[in-house]
Order: structure tokens, then C-alpha cells, then sequence
């Protein structure tokens, strides 16, 4: 699949290893994703990060997430494997929750024609599961989520960017909210 993304990585724990999975056109260098690797860079953890090469569609993001989460690639039998991902990178949540494999999702494609394994997927989350979506989000669902018995956050007035319109100052509490969130999320993962 190496013309549909490539994998960057940074080495730390061999134990703990982090794939973070982008959205379309909200890239890996976002605020959200860049400081959520900077935090788990900081906690130690291998950080494996995909950068589309292209626009992606479902279908090939999906091919591309069980490609990631269970190929060759995927980290080694006994690591944690954490994936935290945003939008098209939450149509990995069927493969995740397949592996056990505990995850950040941020604004989750919960409402879209294409995403109902998606949705179905998030129905049955229990434990190792965070999902954070913004009440202006026309993807995210606060019924399905606040049944859940997986984590979720959610932040009021904001799009599916993460983002209140016109308010750079609560975005910027937003993005130091969320990375904390994930930093402490991983930082359940530790062993020693």
C-alpha cells in the first residue's frame, strides 16, 4: 500500500507503540495529532505516523488501517499498541476493535452513509477507549457515545476540527485540554 500513505517513526519502547492515523485533510502536523505525539514522544512510547499520500477515500483507509494495525509492519506480539486517530483515520475503529487494540478517536465518522461498520464498531467499545468529538460536529453523536461504556469527551460548540469558530483562545485550551487527555490516557499503559 506504499502509494496510498507513508509511515514515518520515532523510536522509543519497543513495548509501547503508538500509530496515529490522520484525517483527510487534517494531517499529522495538526494541532491535535502533533502535540498528542509530542506527549506520547515525551512518555517514551515508538510513535508510528501516517501521512496520506493523496486524497484518501473510505474504502482505501480502511485497507490501509488493517494494513497498518495487523501487517507485516504492526508492532511485535506482547507491545501495547495504541492508535490514536482523526476522522478517516477512525475508520480503523473495526480493525482496533477486532485486535483489542486500546484507542484515541478523535471526532469519529459516526454519522456518515459510508461508516455504519464504524458506528457499529463504537457500539460495542467497552474499557481502553477514548473518543472525543465536538457538539458542532455533524459526525459525532452525543446519544451513541453517552451510552458507551468507553471514555469520551466532549467539547462544547466545537466543529469537527476541534475547533470553536472564531475563538483562538478557547481553541488553543482545546488543543492543551485534548493532549492531556491522551497524555494520561497512555500514561495508563505503563508498565514500570
Amino acid at each position: 500500500m506504499s502509494n496510498v500513505y507513508e509511515l514515518h517513526r520515532t523510536n522509543g519502547d519497543p513495548g509501547r507503540v503508538a500509530t496515529v492515523l490522520p484525517g483527510a485533510g487534517y494531517t499529522a502536523m495538526g494541532p491535535l495529532l502533533y502535540h498528542s505525539r509530542a506527549a506520547l514522544e515525551g512518555l517514551g512510547w515508538t510513535v508510528r505516523v501516517v501521512e496520506w499520500t493523496g486524497r484518501r477515500d473510505f474504502d482505501e483507509a480502511r485497507a490501509a488501517a488493517a494494513e497498518l494495525l495487523e501487517g507485516a509492519d504492526a508492532p511485535a506480539d506482547g507491545a501495547t499498541h495504541l492508535v490514536i486517530a482523526k476522522s478517516l483515520g477512525t475508520l480503523a475503529i473495526p480493525v482496533a476493535a477486532r485486535l483489542n487494540l486500546p484507542g484515541v478517536w478523535l471526532t469519529p465518522v459516526l454519522r456518515h452513509d459510508d461508516a455504519a461498520d464504524v458506528r457499529d464498531a463504537v457500539t460495542r467499545l467497552e474499557g481502553d477507549h477514548l473518543l472525543i468529538g465536538g457538539t458542532a460536529d455533524p459526525l459525532w453523536d452525543h446519544d451513541l457515545v453517552s451510552g458507551l461504556r468507553a471514555d469520551f469527551v466532549e467539547v462544547s460548540g466545537a466543529d469537527h476540527s476541534l475547533e470553536i469558530p472564531d475563538d483562538w483562545r478557547k481553541n488553543l485550551e482545546t488543543v492543551e485540554d485534548v493532549t492531556a487527555e491522551i497524555e494520561h490516557f497512555a500514561a495508563s499503559f505503563d508498565v514500570g
